[in-house]
């Protein structure tokens, strides 16, 4: 991997534009096309981007196995926990008027809140699915 200096450079550039992307589709998602798992599968790229380039251990620094597995269960969490709030506020599941002062801004919390649980929650399984594929081949 010594001849691939233009790799590595391009690489360490776009990772923040990636990252940045990746935000720009989730808080979109209220508006227009994307949302969570569109999120999810771009932050997930960047780290299997930084996988490809650098080394399974390069990548297992920025996001390492353990926190990557534990991101699977705290997302779902948070889109189960955000759909349970409205029984504390006597409302149905996944109800979100009761979030804010107004109905309108309450939907538009919730609906962050689920789509956050969703990236956090796509973003782990695909990099955890990612380290298991190419740590069978070791």
């Amino acid at each position: 991997m010594s001849l691939d200096l233009i790799l590595r450079i391009g690489t360490k550039l776009i990772l923040p534009f990636i990252l940045l992307f990746a935000l720009y589709v989730q808080f979109h998602g209220d508006y227009g096309p994307g949302g969570g798992f569109q999120a999810g599968v771009i932050a997930a790229g960047m780290v299997i981007l930084v996988s490809i380039t650098f080394g399974l251990a390069a990548a297992k620094q920025v996001a390492p196995q353990a926190m990557v597995e534990r991101m699977i269960p705290v997302g779902l969490l948070i889109y189960a926990g955000t759909g349970a709030a409205g029984f504390l506020f006597g409302r149905n599941y996944l109800d979100y008027s009761s979030f804010a002062h107004d109905p309108a801004h309450g939907h538009e919390l919730g609906i962050l809140l689920v789509e956050f649980g969703v990236l956090i929650t796509v973003s782990g399984t695909m990099v955890s699915l990612f380290y298991a594929f190419v740590e069978r081949g070791r």
